[in-house]
Protein backbone atom coordinates (compact mmCIF):
# COMPACT_ATOMS: atom_id res chain seq x y z
CA UNK A 1 0.00 0.00 0.00
CA UNK A 2 2.56 2.77 1.12
CA UNK A 3 4.62 1.59 -2.27
CA UNK A 4 1.63 2.50 -4.29
CA UNK A 5 0.92 5.48 -2.20
CA UNK A 6 4.54 7.03 -3.04
CA UNK A 7 4.22 6.25 -6.46
CA UNK A 8 0.98 7.95 -6.13
CA UNK A 9 1.92 11.20 -4.74
CA UNK A 10 5.24 11.49 -6.86
CA UNK A 11 3.07 11.01 -10.33
CA UNK A 12 0.74 13.70 -8.88
CA UNK A 13 3.74 16.16 -7.78
CA UNK A 14 5.39 15.95 -10.77
CA UNK A 15 2.51 16.02 -13.28
CA UNK A 16 1.26 19.28 -10.52
CA UNK A 17 5.10 21.14 -11.20
CA UNK A 18 4.57 21.21 -14.71
CA UNK A 19 1.24 22.74 -14.37
CA UNK A 20 2.21 24.69 -11.46
CA UNK A 21 0.99 27.84 -13.41
CA UNK A 22 -2.48 26.97 -13.25
CA UNK A 23 -2.79 25.47 -10.06
CA UNK A 24 -6.28 26.17 -8.29
CA UNK A 25 -6.68 28.05 -5.36
CA UNK A 26 -9.12 26.77 -2.70
CA UNK A 27 -12.37 29.52 -2.85
CA UNK A 28 -12.81 31.74 0.17
CA UNK A 29 -15.11 30.90 1.81
CA UNK A 30 -17.11 34.01 3.77
CA UNK A 31 -17.78 34.73 -0.09
CA UNK A 32 -19.13 31.13 -0.52
CA UNK A 33 -21.19 31.25 2.95
CA UNK A 34 -22.81 35.14 1.72
CA UNK A 35 -23.68 33.64 -1.96
CA UNK A 36 -25.46 30.67 0.08
CA UNK A 37 -27.67 33.30 2.35
CA UNK A 38 -28.05 35.34 -0.66
CA UNK A 39 -29.67 32.63 -2.15
CA UNK A 40 -32.44 32.18 0.82
CA UNK A 41 -33.06 28.53 0.43
CA UNK A 42 -33.77 26.68 3.83
CA UNK A 43 -32.12 23.69 4.40
CA UNK A 44 -34.02 20.05 4.17
CA UNK A 45 -34.23 17.50 6.67
CA UNK A 46 -35.35 14.28 5.18
CA UNK A 47 -37.65 12.21 7.65
CA UNK A 48 -36.76 8.60 8.36
CA UNK A 49 -39.44 7.45 5.82
CA UNK A 50 -38.11 10.25 3.45
CA UNK A 51 -40.36 13.06 4.45
CA UNK A 52 -38.85 16.37 3.55
CA UNK A 53 -38.85 18.59 7.06
CA UNK A 54 -37.38 21.70 7.43
CA UNK A 55 -34.66 22.40 10.51
CA UNK A 56 -37.73 23.47 12.57
CA UNK A 57 -40.40 21.64 12.23
CA UNK A 58 -37.87 18.45 12.55
CA UNK A 59 -38.57 17.88 16.21
CA UNK A 60 -35.94 16.03 17.48
CA UNK A 61 -33.44 17.84 15.38
CA UNK A 62 -34.16 20.73 17.34
CA UNK A 63 -34.05 19.65 20.79
CA UNK A 64 -30.62 17.89 19.59
CA UNK A 65 -29.93 21.86 18.84
CA UNK A 66 -31.62 23.13 21.97
CA UNK A 67 -29.52 20.97 24.32
CA UNK A 68 -26.39 20.99 22.73
CA UNK A 69 -26.24 24.69 22.05
CA UNK A 70 -25.03 24.21 18.62
CA UNK A 71 -27.97 25.26 16.57
CA UNK A 72 -25.56 27.68 15.21
CA UNK A 73 -23.16 24.97 14.05
CA UNK A 74 -25.48 22.55 12.95
CA UNK A 75 -27.60 25.12 11.08
CA UNK A 76 -24.96 26.63 9.43
CA UNK A 77 -22.94 23.54 8.11
CA UNK A 78 -26.35 22.27 6.92
CA UNK A 79 -27.19 24.84 4.66
CA UNK A 80 -23.53 25.65 3.15
CA UNK A 81 -23.93 21.94 2.08
CA UNK A 82 -27.15 21.95 0.45
CA UNK A 83 -26.80 25.38 -0.87
CA UNK A 84 -23.00 24.13 -2.77
CA UNK A 85 -25.38 21.15 -4.36
CA UNK A 86 -24.82 18.44 -1.03
CA UNK A 87 -27.21 16.03 -0.36
CA UNK A 88 -29.92 16.60 2.41
CA UNK A 89 -29.72 15.85 5.72
CA UNK A 90 -31.06 12.25 6.46
CA UNK A 91 -32.74 11.36 9.71
CA UNK A 92 -33.42 7.75 11.25
CA UNK A 93 -29.91 6.59 10.84
CA UNK A 94 -27.81 4.05 12.67
CA UNK A 95 -24.04 4.31 12.69
CA UNK A 96 -21.68 2.39 14.23
CA UNK A 97 -18.30 3.29 15.07
CA UNK A 98 -15.32 0.19 13.44
CA UNK A 99 -12.10 0.70 14.73
CA UNK A 100 -9.36 -0.31 12.42
CA UNK A 101 -8.80 -2.77 10.10
CA UNK A 102 -9.95 -6.25 11.51
CA UNK A 103 -13.26 -5.28 13.12
CA UNK A 104 -13.76 -3.40 9.42
CA UNK A 105 -13.16 -6.06 7.42
CA UNK A 106 -15.33 -8.55 10.14
CA UNK A 107 -17.98 -6.20 9.33
CA UNK A 108 -17.67 -5.61 5.63
CA UNK A 109 -17.17 -9.21 5.02
CA UNK A 110 -20.19 -10.06 7.01
CA UNK A 111 -22.40 -7.70 4.98
CA UNK A 112 -21.10 -8.79 2.01
CA UNK A 113 -21.41 -12.39 2.73
CA UNK A 114 -25.31 -11.55 3.29
CA UNK A 115 -25.71 -9.66 0.39
CA UNK A 116 -28.92 -11.05 -1.68
CA UNK A 117 -29.30 -8.02 -4.57
CA UNK A 118 -26.27 -6.14 -5.09
CA UNK A 119 -22.98 -4.82 -3.92
CA UNK A 120 -21.51 -1.81 -4.84
CA UNK A 121 -17.65 -1.26 -3.90
CA UNK A 122 -15.59 2.06 -4.56
CA UNK A 123 -12.30 2.17 -3.06
CA UNK A 124 -8.87 3.88 -3.69
CA UNK A 125 -6.64 0.52 -2.47
CA UNK A 126 -7.47 -3.00 -3.74
CA UNK A 127 -4.43 -5.15 -2.36
CA UNK A 128 -2.94 -8.62 -4.21
CA UNK A 129 -2.49 -9.72 -0.56
CA UNK A 130 -4.10 -11.81 2.07
CA UNK A 131 -6.95 -9.11 2.68
CA UNK A 132 -7.60 -7.92 -0.71
CA UNK A 133 -7.56 -11.39 -1.69
CA UNK A 134 -10.24 -12.67 0.57
CA UNK A 135 -12.47 -9.71 -0.44
CA UNK A 136 -11.68 -11.07 -4.18
CA UNK A 137 -13.01 -14.63 -3.16
CA UNK A 138 -15.76 -13.08 -1.67
CA UNK A 139 -16.80 -10.88 -4.33
CA UNK A 140 -16.33 -13.74 -6.80
CA UNK A 141 -18.57 -16.41 -4.47
CA UNK A 142 -21.71 -13.57 -4.45
CA UNK A 143 -21.25 -13.65 -8.13
CA UNK A 144 -21.85 -17.15 -7.94
CA UNK A 145 -24.56 -16.85 -6.14
CA UNK A 146 -26.16 -14.63 -8.61
CA UNK A 147 -25.94 -11.21 -6.71
CA UNK A 148 -24.80 -8.20 -8.84
CA UNK A 149 -21.36 -6.91 -7.96
CA UNK A 150 -19.98 -3.44 -9.34
CA UNK A 151 -16.15 -2.56 -8.27
CA UNK A 152 -14.60 0.84 -9.24
CA UNK A 153 -11.23 0.95 -8.44
CA UNK A 154 -8.92 3.96 -8.35
CA UNK A 155 -5.87 3.32 -11.31
CA UNK A 156 -2.90 5.49 -9.20
CA UNK A 157 -4.25 3.64 -5.69
CA UNK A 158 -4.09 0.34 -7.09
CA UNK A 159 -0.51 0.95 -9.68
CA UNK A 160 1.21 -1.98 -7.94
CA UNK A 161 -2.20 -4.54 -7.98
CA UNK A 162 -1.66 -7.06 -10.85
CA UNK A 163 -3.87 -6.57 -13.17
CA UNK A 164 -4.47 -10.51 -13.82
CA UNK A 165 -6.34 -10.04 -10.49
CA UNK A 166 -8.85 -7.76 -11.49
CA UNK A 167 -9.42 -9.73 -14.53
CA UNK A 168 -9.69 -12.15 -12.05
CA UNK A 169 -12.80 -10.74 -10.75
CA UNK A 170 -14.22 -9.42 -14.07
CA UNK A 171 -13.70 -13.20 -15.52
CA UNK A 172 -16.05 -14.20 -12.97
CA UNK A 173 -18.67 -12.04 -13.66
CA UNK A 174 -17.73 -9.03 -11.62
CA UNK A 175 -18.27 -5.05 -13.00
CA UNK A 176 -14.97 -3.78 -12.76
CA UNK A 177 -14.25 0.17 -13.74
CA UNK A 178 -10.83 1.56 -13.24
CA UNK A 179 -10.81 5.80 -12.30
CA UNK A 180 -9.07 7.35 -14.76
CA UNK A 181 -6.92 5.32 -16.06
CA UNK A 182 -3.24 6.68 -16.42
CA UNK A 183 -1.23 6.14 -19.48
CA UNK A 184 1.85 8.69 -20.07
CA UNK A 185 2.15 8.01 -23.75
CA UNK A 186 -0.51 10.06 -24.18
CA UNK A 187 -0.37 14.12 -22.88
CA UNK A 188 -4.13 15.05 -22.52
CA UNK A 189 -4.05 12.25 -20.25
CA UNK A 190 -1.23 13.51 -17.70
CA UNK A 191 -4.35 16.14 -15.99
CA UNK A 192 -5.82 12.48 -14.54
CA UNK A 193 -3.03 11.83 -12.54
CA UNK A 194 -4.09 14.71 -10.29
CA UNK A 195 -7.75 14.37 -9.59
CA UNK A 196 -8.07 10.45 -8.12
CA UNK A 197 -10.79 8.74 -6.70
CA UNK A 198 -9.54 8.39 -2.76
CA UNK A 199 -13.08 7.02 -1.72
CA UNK A 200 -13.61 4.07 0.25
CA UNK A 201 -17.08 2.88 -0.18
CA UNK A 202 -19.01 -0.02 -0.05
CA UNK A 203 -22.90 -0.15 -0.35
CA UNK A 204 -25.23 -3.49 0.23
CA UNK A 205 -28.45 -4.21 -1.39
CA UNK A 206 -28.68 -0.47 -0.69
CA UNK A 207 -29.77 -1.19 3.21
CA UNK A 208 -26.14 -1.10 4.46
CA UNK A 209 -22.86 1.21 3.66
CA UNK A 210 -19.56 1.72 4.80
CA UNK A 211 -17.22 4.91 4.24
CA UNK A 212 -14.14 5.89 5.97
CA UNK A 213 -10.35 5.62 5.89
CA UNK A 214 -9.78 2.05 5.62
CA UNK A 215 -8.30 0.75 2.38
CA UNK A 216 -8.62 -3.25 1.46
CA UNK A 217 -4.90 -4.13 2.17
CA UNK A 218 -2.94 -5.83 4.24
CA UNK A 219 -1.37 -3.05 5.95
CA UNK A 220 -3.60 -2.70 9.24
CA UNK A 221 -1.59 -6.37 9.94
CA UNK A 222 0.88 -6.43 12.75
CA UNK A 223 4.60 -6.06 11.96
CA UNK A 224 4.18 -4.00 9.02
CA UNK A 225 6.45 -0.97 8.91
CA UNK A 226 6.17 1.98 6.69
CA UNK A 227 10.36 1.55 5.30
CA UNK A 228 10.37 5.73 5.78
CA UNK A 229 12.83 7.62 6.71
CA UNK A 230 9.96 9.42 9.64
CA UNK A 231 9.33 5.94 10.98
CA UNK A 232 10.15 5.91 14.22
CA UNK A 233 9.29 2.29 15.08
CA UNK A 234 5.99 1.38 13.39
CA UNK A 235 5.77 -1.82 13.44
CA UNK A 236 1.86 -2.12 14.40
CA UNK A 237 -1.04 -2.33 12.04
CA UNK A 238 -2.35 0.83 10.71
CA UNK A 239 -4.74 3.16 12.33
CA UNK A 240 -7.73 3.79 10.93
CA UNK A 241 -11.35 4.55 11.79
CA UNK A 242 -14.45 3.63 9.35
CA UNK A 243 -18.00 3.28 10.18
CA UNK A 244 -21.09 1.00 9.02
CA UNK A 245 -24.53 2.85 8.53
CA UNK A 246 -27.86 1.63 7.68
CA UNK A 247 -31.25 4.13 7.56
CA UNK A 248 -32.12 6.41 4.89
CA UNK A 249 -28.78 7.98 4.33
CA UNK A 250 -27.32 4.20 2.36
CA UNK A 251 -29.46 6.09 -0.34
CA UNK A 252 -27.06 9.26 -0.24
CA UNK A 253 -23.89 6.81 -0.49
CA UNK A 254 -25.31 4.51 -3.43
CA UNK A 255 -25.90 8.21 -5.33
CA UNK A 256 -22.70 8.67 -5.54
CA UNK A 257 -20.88 5.60 -6.46
CA UNK A 258 -23.83 5.28 -9.15
CA UNK A 259 -22.91 8.91 -10.15
CA UNK A 260 -19.04 7.94 -10.30
CA UNK A 261 -20.27 5.10 -12.13
CA UNK A 262 -21.74 6.92 -14.95
CA UNK A 263 -19.27 10.06 -15.15
CA UNK A 264 -16.27 7.42 -16.11
CA UNK A 265 -18.51 6.00 -18.58
CA UNK A 266 -18.56 2.84 -16.74
CA UNK A 267 -20.85 -0.01 -18.86
CA UNK A 268 -24.69 -0.04 -18.76
CA UNK A 269 -25.81 -1.88 -15.16
CA UNK A 270 -27.89 -4.67 -14.37
CA UNK A 271 -31.24 -3.54 -12.88
CA UNK A 272 -31.34 -3.59 -9.08
CA UNK A 273 -33.01 -3.27 -6.72
CA UNK A 274 -30.48 0.05 -5.54
CA UNK A 275 -32.80 2.12 -4.00
CA UNK A 276 -34.66 0.19 -1.44
CA UNK A 277 -37.81 2.08 0.47
CA UNK A 278 -36.50 4.18 3.96
CA UNK A 279 -37.15 3.21 7.19
CA UNK A 280 -35.65 4.47 10.28
CA UNK A 281 -32.70 2.00 12.29
CA UNK A 282 -31.76 4.69 14.62
CA UNK A 283 -31.56 7.80 15.92
CA UNK A 284 -28.36 9.58 14.19
CA UNK A 285 -28.57 12.46 11.50
CA UNK A 286 -26.57 12.11 8.35
CA UNK A 287 -25.72 14.47 5.65
CA UNK A 288 -23.22 12.26 3.03
CA UNK A 289 -20.85 15.03 1.37
CA UNK A 290 -19.39 14.08 -2.04
CA UNK A 291 -16.24 16.17 -2.95
CA UNK A 292 -14.87 16.12 -6.36
CA UNK A 293 -12.36 18.68 -8.18
CA UNK A 294 -14.36 21.97 -9.44
CA UNK A 295 -14.61 25.75 -8.46
CA UNK A 296 -17.62 25.39 -5.86
CA UNK A 297 -17.70 21.60 -5.16
CA UNK A 298 -14.91 20.75 -2.82
CA UNK A 299 -17.28 20.31 -0.07
CA UNK A 300 -15.21 18.70 2.46
CA UNK A 301 -12.92 21.77 2.66
CA UNK A 302 -15.84 24.10 3.15
CA UNK A 303 -17.50 21.53 5.30
CA UNK A 304 -14.25 21.77 8.28
CA UNK A 305 -13.56 25.48 7.66
CA UNK A 306 -17.87 25.90 8.39
CA UNK A 307 -17.71 23.72 11.31
CA UNK A 308 -14.80 25.21 12.64
CA UNK A 309 -15.95 28.73 12.45
CA UNK A 310 -19.11 27.85 14.51
CA UNK A 311 -17.42 25.73 16.98
CA UNK A 312 -18.25 27.32 20.83
CA UNK A 313 -16.59 24.30 23.05
CA UNK A 314 -14.01 22.17 21.17
CA UNK A 315 -12.84 20.89 18.25
CA UNK A 316 -10.91 17.35 17.82
CA UNK A 317 -9.53 16.52 14.50
CA UNK A 318 -7.57 13.25 13.67
CA UNK A 319 -5.92 13.48 10.71
CA UNK A 320 -2.73 11.04 8.62
CA UNK A 321 -1.79 14.23 6.08
CA UNK A 322 -2.21 18.30 7.47
CA UNK A 323 -0.48 20.22 4.84
CA UNK A 324 -3.75 23.24 5.10
CA UNK A 325 -3.73 26.30 2.93
CA UNK A 326 -3.74 29.80 4.72
CA UNK A 327 -7.96 30.18 5.12
CA UNK A 328 -7.74 26.66 7.04
CA UNK A 329 -4.66 27.72 9.40
CA UNK A 330 -6.50 30.91 10.21
CA UNK A 331 -9.91 29.32 10.76
CA UNK A 332 -7.79 26.52 13.24
CA UNK A 333 -5.71 29.64 15.00
CA UNK A 334 -8.79 32.18 15.50
CA UNK A 335 -10.96 29.06 16.87
CA UNK A 336 -8.27 28.52 19.56
CA UNK A 337 -7.76 32.52 20.39
CA UNK A 338 -11.08 33.18 20.76
CA UNK A 339 -11.05 30.07 23.82
CA UNK A 340 -11.98 26.96 21.68
CA UNK A 341 -10.51 24.04 23.27
CA UNK A 342 -8.46 22.43 19.85
CA UNK A 343 -6.54 19.70 19.50
CA UNK A 344 -5.08 18.00 16.65
CA UNK A 345 -3.58 14.32 16.29
CA UNK A 346 -1.57 13.87 13.95
CA UNK A 347 1.39 11.28 12.88
CA UNK A 348 4.74 10.53 14.24
CA UNK A 349 5.63 8.72 11.22
CA UNK A 350 4.26 9.06 7.20
CA UNK A 351 4.91 7.39 3.87
CA UNK A 352 5.36 10.87 2.40
CA UNK A 353 8.38 13.03 3.52
CA UNK A 354 7.39 16.13 1.67
CA UNK A 355 3.68 16.17 3.76
CA UNK A 356 5.06 15.13 7.13
CA UNK A 357 7.76 17.86 7.30
CA UNK A 358 5.08 20.26 5.58
CA UNK A 359 2.63 19.52 8.20
CA UNK A 360 5.27 20.22 11.04
CA UNK A 361 6.29 23.46 9.66
CA UNK A 362 3.09 24.63 10.76
CA UNK A 363 3.35 23.54 13.85
CA UNK A 364 4.85 26.48 15.69
CA UNK A 365 1.70 28.80 14.75
CA UNK A 366 -0.19 26.69 15.62
CA UNK A 367 1.32 26.32 19.41
CA UNK A 368 1.49 29.92 19.43
CA UNK A 369 -2.51 30.46 19.22
CA UNK A 370 -3.02 27.60 21.51
CA UNK A 371 -3.41 24.99 19.59
CA UNK A 372 -2.54 21.50 20.87
CA UNK A 373 -0.79 19.18 18.87
CA UNK A 374 -0.13 15.66 19.58
CA UNK A 375 1.82 13.01 17.29
CA UNK A 376 0.71 9.02 17.22
CA UNK A 377 3.41 7.23 18.31
CA UNK A 378 4.52 3.17 17.31
CA UNK A 379 1.46 3.54 14.44
CA UNK A 380 0.91 4.93 11.19
CA UNK A 381 -2.02 7.00 11.35
CA UNK A 382 -3.58 6.97 8.53
CA UNK A 383 -7.60 8.17 10.14
CA UNK A 384 -9.53 11.06 8.84
CA UNK A 385 -11.93 11.82 11.70
CA UNK A 386 -13.38 15.09 13.52
CA UNK A 387 -15.51 15.82 16.83
CA UNK A 388 -17.24 19.35 17.60
CA UNK A 389 -19.26 20.11 20.26
CA UNK A 390 -19.91 17.15 21.21
CA UNK A 391 -22.60 16.79 18.96
CA UNK A 392 -21.39 17.24 15.61
CA UNK A 393 -19.07 14.43 13.93
CA UNK A 394 -17.13 13.47 10.67
CA UNK A 395 -15.79 10.43 9.74
CA UNK A 396 -14.58 9.62 5.83
CA UNK A 397 -11.95 9.83 3.11
CA UNK A 398 -10.60 13.24 3.46
CA UNK A 399 -7.59 14.68 4.64
CA UNK A 400 -6.25 17.79 5.46
CA UNK A 401 -4.51 18.77 2.64
CA UNK A 402 -4.61 20.02 -0.79
CA UNK A 403 -4.69 16.92 -2.92
CA UNK A 404 -8.10 15.99 -1.11
CA UNK A 405 -9.59 19.47 -1.02
CA UNK A 406 -8.57 20.54 -4.72
CA UNK A 407 -7.57 17.27 -6.69
CA UNK A 408 -9.02 14.13 -5.28
CA UNK A 409 -13.20 12.63 -4.87
CA UNK A 410 -13.41 12.20 -1.31
CA UNK A 411 -16.71 11.08 0.77
CA UNK A 412 -17.79 12.12 4.20
CA UNK A 413 -20.51 11.25 6.27
CA UNK A 414 -21.60 14.38 8.75
CA UNK A 415 -23.07 12.54 11.83
CA UNK A 416 -25.14 14.32 14.42
CA UNK A 417 -26.14 12.78 16.94
CA UNK A 418 -24.36 12.66 21.17
CA UNK A 419 -24.04 9.13 21.37
CA UNK A 420 -21.65 8.82 18.30
CA UNK A 421 -19.85 11.74 19.74
CA UNK A 422 -19.14 10.80 22.71
CA UNK A 423 -18.27 7.29 21.41
CA UNK A 424 -15.36 9.55 18.81
CA UNK A 425 -14.67 11.16 22.35
CA UNK A 426 -13.29 7.94 23.23
CA UNK A 427 -11.60 6.79 20.46
CA UNK A 428 -9.67 10.33 20.15
CA UNK A 429 -8.70 10.06 23.98
CA UNK A 430 -7.19 6.75 23.53
CA UNK A 431 -4.96 7.94 20.41
CA UNK A 432 -4.50 11.24 22.76
CA UNK A 433 -2.94 8.74 25.56
CA UNK A 434 -1.12 7.12 22.68
CA UNK A 435 0.44 10.03 21.63
CA UNK A 436 3.53 12.21 22.06
CA UNK A 437 1.96 15.70 23.25
CA UNK A 438 4.67 18.53 20.90
CA UNK A 439 5.29 21.64 23.59
CA UNK A 440 6.23 24.70 22.23
CA UNK A 441 9.39 24.11 24.75
CA UNK A 442 10.28 21.30 23.10
CA UNK A 443 9.58 22.68 19.63
CA UNK A 444 11.96 25.35 19.76
CA UNK A 445 14.55 22.99 20.85
CA UNK A 446 14.01 21.01 17.38
CA UNK A 447 17.34 20.48 15.55
CA UNK A 448 18.37 22.58 12.54
CA UNK A 449 18.12 20.08 10.43
CA UNK A 450 14.83 19.48 10.78
CA UNK A 451 14.06 22.96 10.21
CA UNK A 452 15.40 22.99 6.87
CA UNK A 453 13.58 19.94 6.08
CA UNK A 454 10.80 21.58 7.12
CA UNK A 455 11.15 24.83 5.21
CA UNK A 456 12.31 23.05 1.99
CA UNK A 457 8.72 21.23 2.04
CA UNK A 458 6.80 23.85 3.29
CA UNK A 459 7.27 25.03 -0.79
CA UNK A 460 5.55 21.74 -2.06
CA UNK A 461 2.30 22.71 0.49
CA UNK A 462 -0.22 23.33 -2.27
CA UNK A 463 0.99 20.09 -4.48
CA UNK A 464 0.40 18.06 -1.63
Amino acid sequence: MCISMKIGRLLRLLCAVSLIGCQAALPDISRVQEDSQAAGKPPVVMGPRGEPHTPKSSGRLSKLQLETGSEELIHANISLMQSLGGLPLTAGNHVTLLVDGPATFASMSKAISEAQDHVNIETFIFDDDEVGRHFADLLIQKRAEKVQVNLIYDSVGCMKTPLKFFQKLKDAGVNVLEFNPVNPMKAEKVRLVTNRDHRKLIVVDGKVAFTGGVNLSGVYSEGRSLGSASDKGAQEGWRDTHVRITGPAVAQFQKLFLQTWHDQKGPELADRNYFTQPKPEGHAYVEVIGSTPGDLNRLTYFMYISAIKHAKSFVHLTTSYFVPDRQFMETVTEAAERGVEVKLILPGASDSELAFYASRSHYEDLLESGVELYERRTRMLHAKTGVIDGVWSTVGSTNLDQLSFLNNNEINAIILDTDFAQAMEGLFNNDIAASNEITRTAWSQRPLWDRMKELFSRLFSELL
